[in-house]
């Protein structure tokens, strides 16, 4: 009786190449930042218009600071109305998540996805040199996975 191999079937070439995909090859560049200080309300608006659920929050200087989502902000539609305030005054750094986990634009398909299933979060801010690259979700794992499928792994 010999040992199992749980990974699956691999074919030939196209499966070491599969082996070696990172976040840099499926990750999004068009990302849509938001900036310190930039209103609340100009957050919402943008979000709707746009039709995404979050993004990465960013100094002066293009340093990731934090990360601000469609819950957050409703989070402060809430509050807001709870302490009778003002939304015009509240800025994004008000509401965003301040410790935002990143990753590296080197860090394995399979290590990623693992990240995902651990830390239970939509999406993740990559990171290099502490400046944001780019944006990964667990929608661009499943499609690449089913890329990967359909070429690299029998069924």
């Amino acid at each position: 009786m010999g040992i199992k191999n749980f990974q699956g079937n691999h074919v030939g070439k196209e499966a070491a190449e599969a082996e070696k995909i990172t976040v840099r090859d499926f990750m999004t560049e068009d990302i849509t930042t938001f900036k310190k200080g930039q209103p609340i309300l100009e957050v919402m608006e943008a979000l709707v218009k746009l039709g995404i659920s979050g993004g990465p929050v960013v100094d002066e200087d293009g340093k990731l600071i934090g990360i601000i989502s469609e819950g957050d902000c409703i989070k402060q539609i809430s509050e807001s109305r709870y302490y009778n305030q003002p939304m015009e005054a509240t800025n994004v750094e008000d509401y965003m998540i301040k410790n935002v986990e990143t990753v590296d634009p080197d860090m394995h398909l399979f290590d990623l996805a693992n990240k995902f299933l651990t830390l239970k979060i939509r999406r993740f801010p990559v990171c290099h040199q502490n400046k944001i690259i780019g944006l990964v979700s667990q929608k661009n794992v499943l499609k690449t996975a089913l890329a990967l499928h359909g070429h690299n792994w029998k069924s």
